[in-house]
């Protein structure tokens, strides 16, 4: 993987390897006990330990028992919801009001179980995240988002892991690689929205790099079926995207509705932690 652009001949293996990441995620224990004995069916049990240990750990975080209980159902909730924007208000079919919930999930925030990513509503820096409207919300391992929602069956049997939950797993696993890679503290994930009565538009992620917001779509089929990203590079002033899916490494020329032309650079979701990496290149392939 690190020869750039990656050889064409080392796609399906890769893309093999990266399903079996994808499967069961990066928590230590799951993949020491993955490594040593190469059984997906002896994984349940470490899932339900750490799940349980989580749950019991909420009174770490609360002043009294009232938080105590409010902590433990965001907890449970959240693997529910992950990849998916949530509103505070009743989150996880609960009772409990919108300030009382949001600061519950700010606390596993803080405790680096779950992260809030908010929309952004421009094109340009300096990115400003709009906290009024949902966040998305993300666990801290895909591995036990694929376990709490009993998905893991589907993601053996697949060949395009966006066929997979309505790719919500895949989306919420791209963007755990982006915030894994990050490590600028100034910088944060976050995506794309326009929000109007007669339409709504989402682009999955917005990146930060050489002054530009790039924006990142997790999706497979044509260039034609990524209405949201044409919206976003129809006002954007520049002419670069990203899309991350199951084929190879690909350079297309799109023209969007209203006739601005940009590149999009289609990319295997295997490659998104050397996204810095293919960026730089897809820059020099532009400047010819």
């Amino acid at each position: 993987m690190q020869k750039i652009p990656i050889a064409n001949f080392a796609h399906t293996k890769l893309l093999q390897l990266f399903h079996t990441y994808a499967l069961i995620g990066g928590m230590p224990e799951i993949v020491r006990n993955y490594a040593e004995n190469r059984d997906l069916t002896s994984l349940s049990a470490i899932h339900d330990s750490l799940i349980t240990s989580y749950i019991e750990d909420a009174e770490k975080y609360a002043a009294n028992n009232t938080q105590l209980q409010l902590i433990r159902h965001a907890i449970r909730a959240s693997f529910a919801q992950a990849g998916k924007r949530i509103k505070y208000q009743g989150f996880g079919n609960s009772n409990y009001g919108s300030r009382e919930m949001g600061e519950a999930l700010r606390t596993l925030q803080k405790a680096l179980l779950i992260y809030l990513i908010h929309p952004v509503t421009g094109f340009t820096l300096p990115v400003l995240p709009d906290l009024k409207k949902s966040p998305r919300l993300h666990v801290l391992d895909t591995g036990m988002l694929n376990y709490f929602a009993g998905i893991q069956k589907e993601i053996l049997s697949s060949t395009d892991l966006n066929n997979v939950y309505q790719g919500t797993m895949i989306e919420h696993l791209v963007g755990q690689e982006l915030l894994a890679s990050n490590f600028d503290a100034l910088s944060t994930l976050q995506f794309w929205v326009r929000e109007k009565k007669t339409s709504t538009a989402e682009v999955d992620y917005i990146y930060s790099w050489n002054s530009k917001l790039i924006p990142i779509e997790v999706k497979s089929g044509t260039e034609g079926k990524l209405k949201s990203l044409h919206l976003f590079m129809e006002n954007a002033p520049h002419s670069m995207a990203i899309r991350f899916y199951a084929g190879e490494l690909q350079i297309t020329n799109v023209i969007t509705g209203t006739g601005k032309k940009y590149k999009l650079l289609n990319i295997p979701y295997y490659l998104v932690s050397q996204l810095e990496n293919y960026l730089t290149w897809f820059q020099k392939e532009i400047d010819g």
